[in-house]
C-alpha cells in the first residue's frame, strides 16, 4: 500500500468533493483514486467517505482523519521545501538584535564571518541591552543572555556563559583577598543592576548556597564598565568570563573565591514560531552553535 499516495488522495477527494475531480488534478483516473482511498479504509477498518454517484463526503471518522492528515502532508512539503532550500544560497534581510556588550565583543567578529559564508544576505545587527519585544522589532532571530520567561516564541540554547568573582592585584594587594562569600560584605563592590536577583550575588560551594547583598560603590547596567572600574582597582566585581577572560588572561584582573561558583547566565536564540523556519535564520543559528557552544573560545585558558 502507498500510505502517502492514499493520503494525497483521500485529502484531495475531501477537498474536492468528488473522485474524478481529485483525479483530474492528480492526474490520476477515477479508479486509482477509489483504489487508494479504499486501501486506505481497509488499512484502517473504517469507512471515511459517504460515496454517492456524484458527490463523496468525509464521514465522522472521515473528518477527524482528514484534519490530521492535512497537517502530516504540510510537514512533509515543509520538510521537502526544507531541503531544497538548504541547496540554495540564503538571500535576503537578516535582522538581528543583541545585548550591547557581547555584540561588540563577541558576536561582530562572528557576524563578519557569516557574511563570508552567505555573500547574497544583508544582515542588520541592532545592538541593544533593552529587553526589546523581537515580534514588534520586526527581528528574525533575537539573542539574549537571561533566564527567560515562558512566552510564544521559540528559544535555541547557544552556549552557558559562566561568571567569576574578580578584582585587581592591587586592590588585593591593599584590600585584602576574601576566603568565603560572607568577607564580600567588607569590601568595595562592583554590581551589575538589571540582574533577575536585584542585586544580590549568589555564590554556591560545597558548604552550599550564600546570597550577598552587596554594599556597592558602582552599579551600572554595561558589564564592560564594571571590568574597567575593577581593572583600575575599584572593588571587586561579578563578571561573564566572555568581558573579563582577556583581562584574566593578563593578570590585570584575578579571580577570587574560586571554590564557589555563581549560577551561569545562558545565551538563547529565540524567533517567532512558524512551521517552517527560514532558511537564513536556520543557517546563522546553527552558525553560532557551532562557533559558541560547547567551551567558547572566551573561556581558553582559564
Amino acid at each position: 500500500m502507498d500510505k502517502l499516495g492514499s493520503l494525497r488522495a483521500f485529502v484531495k477527494v475531501v477537498e474536492l468533493g468528488s473522485f474524478s475531480e481529485a483525479g483530474r488534478q492528480l492526474r490520476l483516473s477515477r479508479s486509482a483514486i477509489s483504489k487508494y482511498v479504499g486501501e486506505l479504509e481497509e488499512s484502517l477498518g473504517v469507512q471515511l467517505l459517504n460515496r454517492t454517484t456524484r458527490h463523496a463526503s468525509p464521514t465522522e471518522s472521515g473528518q477527524l482523519y482528514f484534519e490530521r492528515a492535512l497537517t502530516i502532508l504540510a510537514d512533509l512539503d515543509a520538510a521537502d521545501q526544507a531541503v531544497a532550500q538548504a541547496q540554495s544560497s540564503p538571500r535576503g534581510l537578516l535582522r538581528v538584535n543583541a545585548p550591547m556588550s557581547f555584540g561588540t565583543l563577541q558576536l561582530g567578529p562572528a557576524v563578519a564571518d557569516f557574511m563570508g559564508q552567505c555573500p547574497e544576505l544583508q544582515i542588520q545587527l541592532v545592538l541593544s541591552d533593552d529587553q526589546v519585544d523581537p515580534m514588534q522589532g520586526g527581528f528574525d532571530v533575537t539573542l539574549r543572555i537571561a533566564d527567560l520567561e515562558s512566552s510564544s516564541l521559540i528559544a535555541r540554547k547557544i552556549v552557558a556563559i559562566d561568571r567569576a568573582v574578580c578584582a585587581s592585584p592591587d586592590y588585593l594587594g591593599k584590600h585584602g583577598t576574601p576566603k568565603q562569600p560572607e568577607d564580600l560584605r567588607r569590601h568595595a563592590l562592583l554590581t551589575y543592576g538589571f540582574l533577575l536577583t536585584g542585586n544580590q550575588w549568589k555564590l554556591t560551594g560545597k558548604d552550599g548556597d550564600h546570597w550577598i547583598q552587596p554594599s556597592w560603590s558602582l552599579c551600572v547596567n554595561n558589564a564592560e564598565v564594571l571590568r574597567d572600574a575593577a581593572v583600575r582597582g575599584r572593588g571587586i566585581a561579578l563578571l561573564p568570563t566572555f568581558i573579563a577572560g582577556d583581562a584574566l588572561r593578563d593578570g590585570s584582573l584575578q579571580r577570587v573565591l574560586k571554590s564557589y561558583e555563581a549560577p551561569p547566565l545562558t545565551l538563547y536564540a529565540i524567533y517567532p514560531p512558524t512551521r517552517h523556519l527560514a532558511v537564513k535564520v536556520r543557517l546563522f543559528i546553527d552558525f553560532l552553535v557551532a562557533r559558541f557552544g560547547g567551551t567558547p573560545t572566551w573561556d581558553a585558558g582559564l
